[in-house]
């Protein structure tokens, strides 16, 4: 029985799933971890019922916020046991509740947070910090956040068993701030096979006026690290007077203008997308364009190579590590190579289709199946097969395949290493 009665097994820190969380890319991995996470156990019983996994969230999370995940296998958590905690507790939301309420809840469990913070008491857990941006890039953060990051983040290094991250550059880089010593610290690969669940919407091509001649998408962003003035002076360029830069994402025109940057009239600021939107827009796009000084990984390229679109990438971060050989590089502060790079791309169909066909093999290698496996591996502490899970799902290959049934048992060749 584990400690105070409380269930043992595996616990998600459900926090992220707040209304108020911003949908970023640490959400999106999360939200990808989570719902991979329950696939896996459900496709092994066995697994499963050795160790049980619940999904901790905070009292008066939307119904909503829930349903839309469609979890088969990981359980729902919501209690708040109020003879246990006392009314005062149960109120808590947010960073109060992770701290305060969510240890006393997962207690004799092991603890995942996925999205860079966790309660700094509890040891039996596992943290996955995406990168060390608020060390490396101070400028793109406010001084309350650097600071709340730049305290809990050392204190998660010693407490957890281990932190994760997502890339090798970011293992060195949380290494060499400190935050805890590189042998204490796993990586675990993002996914990004979502991209292919999306059906395209192409409306915001058409209301956008994109249709009619060449774009190239790049995220609306004014952290200093994403870099995106750099595609503004490309943009000023005579060989790209007739390809216009589509923003996509919350800063406007007059954001950049504050900061001091000259908008071309080449450019077009799209607001907030839906992923289906993103889908159509990457699907006609004649390259996404990252020109970020730093990444802890960088969803954005490998999102658009599965989705068929090249990507221009900044030779920076986790970008090399993540991006291989399947992109263009142009220099981070070198607007005249960003022209080029775009030029090209858009000029000869030889190298658009070949960087097309090599940037969709990449990034099809990363999968949130692999890294939920990763995941269940790291916390396990052994390779899944060596639980004997995956001989008894090849012991079943092999019978469906006796029996005559060869299609189904590709898949369950596969088994947990897909």
């Amino acid at each position: 029985m584990a400690e105070g009665g409380a269930a043992p097994g595996l616990v998600i820190n459900g926090k992220f799933l707040q209304p108020t969380t911003s949908r970023s890319g640490v959400y999106r991995v999360a939200r990808e971890m989570l719902v991979a996470l329950d696939k896996v156990l459900a496709e092994n019983p066995a697994l499963a019922a050795a160790m049980p996994c619940r999904l901790l969230v905070p009292g008066g999370l939307p119904e909503a916020a829930l349903g839309e995940l469609r979890l088969s296998c990981i359980q729902v958590d919501r209690r708040q046991r109020r003879r246990e905690m006392g009314p005062r507790l149960m109120r808590l939301t947010g960073l109060l509740w992770e701290q305060l309420v969510l240890p006393w809840r997962a207690r004799g469990s092991t603890l995942v947070s996925l999205c860079n913070i966790g309660p700094v008491v509890y040891r039996n857990a596992f943290t996955l910090v995406h990168d060390a941006q608020v060390y490396s890039s101070p400028a793109s953060y406010s001084r309350a956040f650097r600071a709340w990051y730049r305290t809990v983040l050392p204190l998660l290094g010693r407490s957890n068993r281990s932190l994760l991250t997502v890339s090798q550059y970011s293992r060195k880089q949380l290494a060499h701030f400190g935050v805890a010593n590189a042998a204490r610290i796993r990586v675990i690969h993002n996914g990004v096979d979502h991209v292919l669940r999306l059906a395209p919407d192409p409306a915001k091509v058409q209301s956008a006026g994109l249709a009619a001649q060449p774009y190239v998408l790049a995220l609306a962003n004014t952290q200093p690290h994403k870099n995106v003035g750099v595609l503004l002076k490309a943009f000023q360029s005579p060989m790209l007077k007739d390809v216009t830069l589509a923003l996509f994402g919350p800063a406007t025109r007059e954001d950049f203008e504050r900061q001091g940057h000259k908008v071309p009239s080449n450019v077009s600021f799209l607001g907030f997308v839906s992923d289906e939107e993103l889908a159509g827009l990457l699907q006609q796009a004649a390259a996404l364009a990252f020109p970020s000084t730093t990444e802890g990984f960088g969803l954005p390229p490998l999102e658009a190579m599965l989705r068929n679109c090249p990507a221009i990438v900044a030779p920076r971060g986790a970008l090399p590590e993540v991006c291989g050989d399947a992109v263009l590089w142009a220099h981070p502060q070198d607007p005249q190579e960003w022209a080029q790079q775009i030029r090209r791309l858009c000029s000869d169909a030889q190298l658009r289709d070949q960087t097309q066909e090599r940037g969709r093999a990449h990034a099809a290698q990363f999968t949130w199946r692999r890294a939920a496996c990763r995941l269940l591996e790291t916390v396990l502490g052994h390779s899944l097969a060596d639980t004997g899970l995956m001989q008894a799902q090849l012991g079943a290959a092999e019978r469906q395949l006796q029996r005559g049934e060869p299609q189904a048992a590709p898949a369950l060749r596969r088994g947990l290493s897909s």
